[in-house]
């Protein structure tokens, strides 16, 4: 009988414990992809002033803003199935806001696109924190994808193999626009950065959020008040 009840208890800590995981995870893609297509608003619109000719990477770009919005309407149904908010948190759980700040000295929305579009080096180094981003994106999904806690939740599998499949097409054209213009896809000290950025999400920020019984939720949802 007490093999039994250790038995019950055992399993009712690993679903907690997946369950609690899963939501993690879950409200920390739900900010950073709506923090994604937001941000790639400012990023098309200096790639139309910087290379309006390029009408291929411009679509690419555009294609790019809009997976990352549907990727975010997913994770959005994800947590609306089960009747419950994401957990708020804030840019320190954003990759891509650590990695601009740490390239540009300063926020996503005080980035200074007249002065992008007018100096190369700043277009190009732009294009390679999103190619670095993206990439890394790439690879966390794969690892996700063989995550037990996510292979035992359908939906949240199901969203993560259309990341998955999204995913090349929002590197790509940064790449090949870089190596097009005989530029580096990335220079050591953007690749230090970005797998600094990596693990202090994944070995700080994640854990800390997966322990803080207290840790708010949501009042609403990031893209209230947006248009259609």
């Amino acid at each position: 009988m007490s093999r039994l009840v250790i038995g019950v208890h055992n399993s009712g800590f690993v679903a907690g414990f997946r369950a609690r995981y899963l939501e993690v995870v879950g409200s920390i893609y739900i900010y950073n992809e709506h923090r994604g297509y937001t941000s790639l608003d400012r990023v098309l619109a200096a790639a139309r002033r910087h290379c309006p000719d390029d009408t291929g990477f411009i679509a690419a770009g555009v294609k790019h803003r809009g997976d990352e919005r549907k990727h975010y309407l997913m994770f959005k149904r994800w947590f609306e199935l089960r009747g419950l908010m994401p957990l708020a948190v804030d840019t320190s759980y954003g990759h891509i806001d650590r990695f601009i700040n740490r390239a540009f000295g300063c926020s996503i929305d005080q980035l200074d696109t007249d002065t992008i579009v007018t100096e190369p080096d700043l277009f190009e180094k732009l294009c390679r924190v999103i190619l670095l981003t993206e990439e890394r994106g790439l690879a966390q999904v794969e690892e996700l994808l063989r995550n037990p806690a996510v292979l035992g939740d359908p939906v949240m599998h199901r969203i993560f193999r259309i990341v998955h499949e999204d995913e090349p097409s929002h590197f790509l054209p940064y790449r090949q626009w870089l190596e097009a213009q005989d530029r580096p896809t990335a220079l050591w000290n953007e690749r230090l950065a970005d797998w600094t950025i990596h693990k202090i999400l994944l070995l700080g920020k994640m854990p800390a959020l997966f322990f803080n019984a207290g840790a708010r939720r949501m009042e609403q949802w990031p893209d209230a008040g947006e248009a259609a």
